[in-house]
């Protein structure tokens, strides 16, 4: 029961945890962009809303690279604070732009899903993710260098 209270967590359970968060943004966010990525790969006319002087079919494709691409990338850990940047951005325009007028219901999701993403954005992927052992490949050299001098 002490551990449960106990406010000073450990950097093995904060990695854990960005893991679970990692993890679990990525698949939840890719279920919404598969999907929209069909609708852009098929050869029906694109029902999308256009923004920003872009066409139905750009707009559709930016979302896609969010959604599709960068949650893909924070699945494996791959640039996640860089990769995360869009899908924020994806999810303030459905927030404020899209669903500007619907109730809070229809902007909920999109509030919720901005969450994890700022998350990720200030603390990146944690140790068990490609960059840090992408981190540890490029450190490592540097460090042995400077033992050798």
């Amino acid at each position: 029961m002490k551990k449960l209270l106990n406010v000073y967590q450990s950097a093995n359970s904060i990695d854990v945890a960005l893991l679970i968060t990692r993890v679990g943004i990525a698949i939840l966010m890719l279920a919404h962009g598969l999907p929209k990525l069909e609708m852009l790969l098929s050869n029906d006319p694109v029902q999308f809303p256009a923004l920003f002087g872009l066409s139905a079919a750009g707009a559709l494709a930016l979302t896609v690279f969010a959604e599709v691409l960068c949650s893909l990338l924070i699945l494996a850990g791959l640039g996640t604070r860089l990769a995360t940047i869009p899908l924020i951005i994806t999810m303030l325009v459905a927030v404020f732009l899209v669903h500007s007028a619907d109730p809070f219901a229809k902007q909920e999701l999109g509030l919720l899903y901005l969450m994890p993403y700022t998350v990720l954005l200030l603390t990146g992927s944690g140790r068990y993710s490609l960059d840090y052992l992408l981190q540890q490949k490029v450190l490592k050299p540097a460090y042995a260098r400077t033992l050798s001098i």
